[in-house]
């Protein structure tokens, strides 16, 4: 994932130290410095926070577009989120188990994620996206504009 010199440069565009995103997130600030030098993995809801608050898209976040921002952005919507994720899983004829088995992860994580319950994680987000070329605002449901990228 290269998401962490996005993350320094939009930072540094809008003239904000590490110490301040840490704020915006509520976090240590040795945490989030541990997002930009990759040492750990952002959690989903850092992403998203960041997104809103920069008003960027997930993807350009994670570095899967130039496109900074998409129309018709929503907050993100866990139940939507989880439908969206199953009507993937189910257009690629990927069971709960075989998509768990892409990820890594357990048939029973996919189903929580399909319910609502929780936000996909970060790496598996990631996984899909660039596995599949699908747009990870869509897949969250902050956008319907934009489903598959080129």
């Amino acid at each position: 994932m290269n998401y962490n010199s996005i993350l320094i440069k939009i930072r540094e565009e809008h003239s904000l130290s590490q110490k301040d995103i840490a704020d915006i997130l509520h976090i240590d600030r040795k945490t989030y410095n541990h997002y930009e030098t990759k040492e750990k993995i952002i959690p989903i809801k850092h992403l998203v926070s960041l997104s809103e608050y920069f008003d960027v898209s997930v993807d350009y976040l994670l570095g899967f577009t130039n496109l900074k921002q998409y129309n018709n952005v929503k907050k993100v919507d866990k139940l939507e989120a989880g439908k969206r994720l199953k009507e993937f899983r189910k257009e690629h004829k990927l069971t709960q188990v075989k998509l768990a088995s892409i990820l890594n992860t357990t048939f029973s994580s996919i189903a929580f994620n399909e319910k609502g319950r929780n936000l996909i994680a970060t790496p598996f987000l990631y996984t899909i996206c660039l596995k599949y070329h699908v747009s990870a605002d869509y897949l969250l449901a902050k956008t319907s504009d934009i489903k598959y990228l080129s």
